[in-house]
């Protein structure tokens, strides 16, 4: 399987994007900067001559990465959430975009890899024309690209594939011409009006629940971290076709879609907290209590994009400090450090062993001698101070990880910035560790 960033119809190009990866996943702590990323003088050459190739392109990088993820889905039912975030904003309507897709495994939760990627060019004085242009030509069709990018999953043997996204992806055309092999599931975000003339946000209104549902509700901005008891109802809903402005793109759709609609209203929601209320439409047959839950459960996993690009920013590889002043070198940094992310959260993802993955999903095998070496170290007397895994998986390294990266062991669980950070200081050693091996 190709563990680096593509090819580029290049030897010493693909062993050079090797490099790449390995140096952002050792040193990219703190920002990412050239010159320290090359480890010295030659290296940051390499790099700069790398990222400035005309045949290194995101587009081969994004394609090489989803085509691992493609090796690990035969007999899986895949989630593959999807979102957009911004890299960059010059304050004058001008700005880079990323819209990225992962897969999950809707089962286990292990993090299989990265699906799709796309940079998105934003030059602003266009939303004001934007119901006049057609929707192939409209940066939202970026929704239903990523959809049908999730094609080869299935032919990969995937048991079933449902593509997850929040409240703007919900756009008739993502529903009308989606291939017929992906599933979906978006939040509704417009009240439209149903075939049966009531209205989408109000055509629950008096339905019996199917029952409830307790969740953990994440700490986000103005809210603190919480259990939600959730009322499910469900019922079919017909949605009929939108009017569109530009001449002949009506005619290309279907006059209506069916869907399910699945009603997630928060109840007993403490004073003074807004209550949770999702409205999710989905492809998928929902008669049940434990389908309604089962839909609201793979909702969650949208969340974990997220967090994806929580360690590409800020808080982590700090993607948008990069000072790279052309934009396509700047891509195609951001879109190996994507890669770099994706690694780390696979980490994350499998830190409680549930999924069992191989320590081959992010690491090399040689690197395991690496590990059990530092984690020697690291383990105390207790059994709560000892590496709970077995040798050889995922769970394993990230336990070291996490430890490196300032977790005791006790308190909670390790999340993606301590992670990021042992991953970064284990691969630190590990230069050492070679080092030492060759003398």
């Amino acid at each position: 399987m190709d563990t680096g960033l593509g090819h580029f119809g290049d030897r010493r190009l693909a062993q050079v994007g090797a490099f790449v990866l390995d140096r952002l996943v050792t040193v990219g702590q703190s920002g990412i900067r050239i010159r320290p990323l090359g480890g010295d003088r030659a290296g940051e050459i390499r790099i700069t001559r790398f990222l400035r190739n005309p045949r290194v392109t995101p587009s081969e990088m994004i394609a090489t990465a989803s085509a691992r993820t493609a090796g690990l889905v035969k007999g899986r039912h895949v989630l593959l959430p999807q979102d957009t975030t911004g890299l960059r904003d010059d304050g004058d309507q001008n700005s880079l975009q990323l819209h990225a897709m992962i897969a999950v495994d809707a089962l286990d939760g292990a993090l299989l890899g990265l699906v799709h990627g796309e940079f998105l060019r934003r030059r602003g004085g266009k939303k004001a024309q934007r119901k006049s242009r057609p929707f192939a030509e409209k940066e939202s069709r970026r929704w239903l690209d990523a959809v049908r990018a999730a094609e080869p999953l299935v032919a990969a043997g995937a048991a079933c594939v449902t593509a997850v996204g929040d409240a703007e992806k919900d756009i008739y055309e993502v529903f009308a011409c989606r291939p017929p092999t992906v599933e979906l599931l978006v939040r509704a975000c417009q009240d439209r009006v149903l075939a049966d003339g009531t209205r989408l946000f109000t055509c629950t209104d008096g339905l019996a629940e199917l029952g409830r549902v307790q969740i953990e509700l994440p700490a986000a901005p103005g809210r603190l971290k919480r259990t939600a008891e959730l009322a499910l109802r469900t019922r079919e809903v017909t949605i009929p076709r939108p009017r569109r402005r530009v001449p002949g793109e009506a005619a290309k759709l279907p006059p209506h879609v069916v869907l399910r609609l699945v009603e997630a209203r928060e109840v007993n929601a403490p004073e003074g907290v807004e209550p949770a209320h999702w409205r999710l439409l989905t492809t998928h047959q929902v008669a049940t209590l434990a389908d309604a839950r089962q839909i609201t459960g793979f909702y969650r996993e949208r969340w974990t994009i997220e967090q994806l690009f929580r360690v590409k920013k800020t808080k982590g590889f700090n993607i948008e400090a990069v000072r790279i002043a052309d934009v396509e070198p700047f891509e195609n940094l951001a879109a190996a450090t994507l890669i770099a992310a994706v690694q780390v959260l696979q980490l994350v993802r499998d830190r409680d062993g549930t999924a069992g993955r191989p320590l081959e999903d992010v690491f090399d095998p040689s690197d395991q001698a690496a590990l059990e070496a530092v984690c020697a170290t690291l383990e105390g007397k207790t059994d709560r101070q000892k590496n709970p895994h077995a040798k050889g998986s995922l769970a394993y390294a990230t336990w070291v990880c996490a430890r490196l990266g300032g977790w005791t062991g006790y308190y909670g669980k390790p999340g993606p910035i301590v992670v990021l950070n042992g991953f970064l200081r284990f691969k630190a050693m590990l230069h050492g560790w070679r080092l030492g091996r060759v003398v």
